[in-house]
């Protein structure tokens, strides 16, 4: 299992690692004890659980709904507080704290009724002059998610809030899924570090850099939790590895390259995810504002971006990079109720080939395509440090040079990749439980002064518009079909007959290795970010008797 002396060396020094920090504080049953304990006390049914985590998911600004908490890359439902309605398995919207919900005629007015037998965790109850606090609270501080079409949020008496929006925003219940309801009366600039909420769970205890424990609330409205407390250890993947080899944890967070190295007790659990991977394909020709290069003369030609989304193997680039652990990406939004299927396209390199010749992209004596004086040519950066998007620029660079197209891969900086991306391709990952972010992707912005999308030069009124009405419907069903229209209305669109400005490529499967006896309950896809997706609905696992 461990495959060389090095390795195992790694391994023995992060377990002695380990060791330490299961002293250091951690109530109850403690990660270093797991085995001896079960041995002792085999008829004693376990109530606990001990899950690791990324480094990156530990909340630098703490468990603060207004700075991050449930939000931001890691969106996901916050243990700690309530929340208005809640996200199901299909990705629709159920209530959690709402009992019920109704939009005023011009859309800009949402008016929410909320329970009356909520309290916080000291007692105190929880009432719309919370709720309205929170949100308006989030708007005046929030760097994370987006309130900027919220106006104000207004309690109507004890059980009634009402949001007064800027502009329609259909999509609002969304929102309302990840913003965790905060104490008026306890909040202060101190919360984040010491949380009072009304969920499932308190925060117990916080060793900063280490791990949080939390313990099953009391009090709590809902269905009793089965998992009384649960400790998160924050790890690098490898110590994570060791932990599970070690039994010193209940579910371990790795990834594709340990997925063959089960530990003995433990299975790899794979989840499905939205959590894609692909790069953009500037769509203009370029040009200078303000110091800044937009578009790129190559890949401003359609044409040419629909050669290379059809000219990439993604069952090869899968089977490469992640070993089997994901699944093709046609969208941003795969899976989602509000994907159009028609974005999905066939692998042919045949037909690739023809469009770039019959567009004019002739092969010279060196392989290598021109058009114009303009080469085949384009770099592909990645993040650096991020080995996977790395394998996957540098599988893309294999794969195209047998187009006859030139890739140079390049690690660089998340300082310099937004601007960079402008005018060179960049791998980027994205993917939420929410069609926004279709819209924060291809939708235009005025930032840059061209009329241009944000994070990589595009632009079509049409697609536009379909989102921008999808925005302003009624419900959210019929919103998801204008949003499949912005995708592909049969003219045109995003899509491979359309203007396709970006190449998705695929999802990454969350990989966990899961004790034998613990039953994780089923989970719903998980968004991009490999971390608190997985406790979601962690008071529903149990241990098999």
């Amino acid at each position: 299992m461990v495959r060389n002396r090095k390795q195992k060396g790694r391994l023995l020094t992060i377990l002695l690692s380990l060791s330490v920090l299961a002293g250091c504080g951690a109530t109850g049953t403690e990660p270093g004890n797991l085995e001896e304990k079960r041995g002792q006390e085999e008829t004693i049914t376990r109530d606990d659980v001990i899950v690791t985590m990324p480094v990156t998911s530990e909340p630098e600004s703490g468990f603060d709904p207004a700075f991050g908490w449930g939000a931001g890359e890691h969106v996901h439902e916050p243990l700690i507080q309530s929340t208005l309605t809640v996200t199901t398995k299909d990705l629709t919207i159920e209530s959690d704290l709402a009992t019920d919900m109704q939009v005023s005629e011009d859309g800009r007015i949402w008016t929410v009724k909320i329970r009356d037998d909520v309290k916080f965790t000291d007692g105190e109850p929880l009432t719309a002059e919370d709720v309205a606090f929170t949100y308006n609270l989030c708007k005046e501080k929030s760097s994370v998610n987006d309130f900027t079409m919220l106006k104000e949020a207004v309690a109507a008496d004890e059980t009634t809030v009402e949001f007064h929006l800027e502009e329609p925003f259909a999509i609002w219940p969304y929102t309302m899924a990840i913003v965790g309801i905060v104490p008026e009366h306890a909040y202060d600039e101190n919360y984040g570090q010491n949380p009072i909420g009304s969920g499932r769970y308190i925060m117990k205890q916080w060793d900063k850099g280490q791990q949080v424990i939390f313990e099953a609330n009391p009090e709590y409205y809902g269905e009793e939790p089965k998992i009384k407390k649960v400790t998160v250890l924050f790890m690098e993947e490898e110590a994570a590895f060791a932990a599970a080899l070690a039994g010193q944890v209940d579910v371990a967070h790795t990834a594709a390259s340990y997925g063959g190295q089960e530990p003995d007790g433990y299975h790899l659990m794979q989840v499905q995810t939205v959590d894609n991977r692909g790069f953009n394909l500037p769509c203009i020709e370029p040009v200078e504002q303000a110091g800044v290069t937009y578009g790129n003369a190559f890949t401003s030609d359609v044409e040419v971006r629909r050669a290379i989304n059809i000219g990439i193997d993604r069952d090869k680039l899968i089977e490469n990079v992640l070993n089997g652990y994901g699944t093709k990406a046609y969208s941003v939004c795969d899976k989602m109720p509000w994907y159009n299927g028609a974005c999905e396209v066939e692998y042919d390199r045949e037909k690739a080939t023809r469009i770039l010749d019959e567009a004019g992209w002739k092969e010279n004596t060196d392989g290598i395509r021109e058009k114009d004086g303009v080469k085949a040519e384009m770099p592909l950066l990645f993040s650096s440090g991020d080995s996977v998007r790395q394998a996957i620029a540098e599988e893309v660079s294999n794969q195209l040079g047998e187009l006859g197209i030139v890739v140079t891969t390049e690690g660089v900086g998340w300082d310099t990749a937004y601007t960079r991306a402008q005018s060179e391709p960049l791998v980027w990952g994205w993917g939420a439980h929410t069609p926004m972010e279709v819209y924060n992707i291809y939708h235009t912005a005025e930032k840059n002064g061209l009329g241009l999308a944000e994070y990589s030069p595009y632009a079509n009124e049409t697609v536009d518009q379909y989102m921008e009405a999808a925005l302003q419907t009624e419900n959210l069903e019929t919103s998801y079909e204008l949003w499949k229209k912005a995708q592909w209305d049969g003219t045109t669109g995003i899509t491979q007959e359309g203007d396709i400005p970006w190449i998705w490529l695929c999802n990454v499967d969350h990989l966990y290795f899961v004790r034998d006896d613990l039953e994780v309950a089923e989970q719903k896809i998980h968004p991009h970010g490999h971390g608190w997706s997985i406790v979601n609905n962690v008071d529903a696992w149990k241990w098999k008797e």
